[in-house]
């Protein structure tokens, strides 16, 4: 691999600690959420921190296949990532996640056509796949 960009960050406490990176953009405390047996708190966690990059890389993931296509989406497309994390039937800790794709002004066909697409092309699809179940939702203007 040629690498184009990289990014070091460090967790010290683990889920109940504090997250920077090498270049200070993120420095912030973590909390165990209370499903997991932590108090809550006001940190975040780690499936909110995987949740915020894995939206924000398919929905540039989305808009690159889109501009490739010449098909133009609003300043108002989004995708929101919801990250579960539970126990498979061997008990093991397991993620899964759902990703909801607004794309206001694309008809279905299209829609799906961008959504599958970026979900072929997108790093940390790429990085998910066969390991994690990913479902793919494409929302529509009602």
């Amino acid at each position: 691999m040629k690498t184009l960009y990289e990014a070091s960050s460090t967790a010290i406490g683990g889920r109940e600690g504090h997250v920077t990176t090498d270049d200070g953009k993120i420095d912030m405390e973590l909390s165990l959420p209370q499903g997991l047996g932590g108090k809550g708190g006001k940190g975040t966690n780690p499936e909110q921190l995987f949740g915020s990059a894995y939206a924000a890389c398919f929905g540039g993931a989305v808009q690159m296949v889109a501009e490739s296509k010449k098909i133009k989406l609003g300043d108002d497309m989004s995708v929101t990532a919801n990250i579960e994390i539970g126990k498979t039937k061997d008990g093991e800790l397991q993620l899964r996640a759902t990703l909801d794709c607004y794309l206001p002004g694309v008809d279905i066909e299209t829609g799906e056509q961008l959504v599958n697409k970026a979900h072929e092309v997108c790093p940390y699809s790429r990085a998910t796949r066969d390991n994690i179940t990913v479902t793919l939702n494409l929302l529509l203007d009602e």
